[in-house]
């Protein structure tokens, strides 16, 4: 991926998240190890849209999310299931948008400056293996086509990456 061009200027957001999309197979090839596939990623998105303030994954040991992979300030490092918006977004297994973090029940502060976020699952069959977290320092700064072309690129991850691998190395640790 080191000659990779990046150039996006005069492009719509989704018009940059449609030509990332097709670039996928070139940008992750096989020979990389999937924690290089997955730091790569994180950097992409955050590197791409000005509107990322934290980017990371928690994954999910089958109780508790677990900090993984991350840009941005010190985070987290443990969150409940079914805990703030990632806890939540993996229980119900489904995206989130939060406008305004502060409206958001039981929303947990890792950076005060942090005003909205997302956060969508990584889903594979019935298997839940963790969240992709992206938070933003303005308000309303995530939508519907955020969600749609994140929710893709993760489905895409899903089938590239051992995620198992990713857990149980999680479990291992302990």
């Amino acid at each position: 991926m080191s000659n990779f061009s990046l150039e996006f200027e005069n492009m719509s957001e989704e018009q940059i998240y449609i030509d990332l999309k097709s670039r996928f197979k070139h940008m992750f090839p096989k020979s990389d190890s999937d924690i290089s596939k997955l730091s790569n990623f994180i950097a992409l998105l955050k590197q791409i849209f000005g509107k990322i303030s934290w980017i990371g994954f928690y994954f999910f040991d089958g109780k508790i999310l677990h900090l993984g992979l991350f840009q941005g300030k010190i985070a987290c490092t443990q969150i409940d299931f079914g805990s703030g918006v990632c806890g939540t977004a993996l229980k119900e297994r489904r995206s989130i948008i939060v406008e305004n973090v502060n409206k958001f029940p039981g929303h947990i502060a890792c950076d005060s400056d942090s005003k909205s976020e997302i956060v969508v699952p990584i889903i594979l069959g019935n298997d839940i293996f963790g969240v992709l977290d992206i938070d933003s320092y303005r308000y309303s700064a995530f939508n519907q086509i955020d969600q749609k072309y994140l929710e893709e690129y993760l489905n895409f991850l899903a089938n590239e990456i051992d995620f198992r691998k990713i857990i149980f190395s999680l479990i291992e640790q302990k």
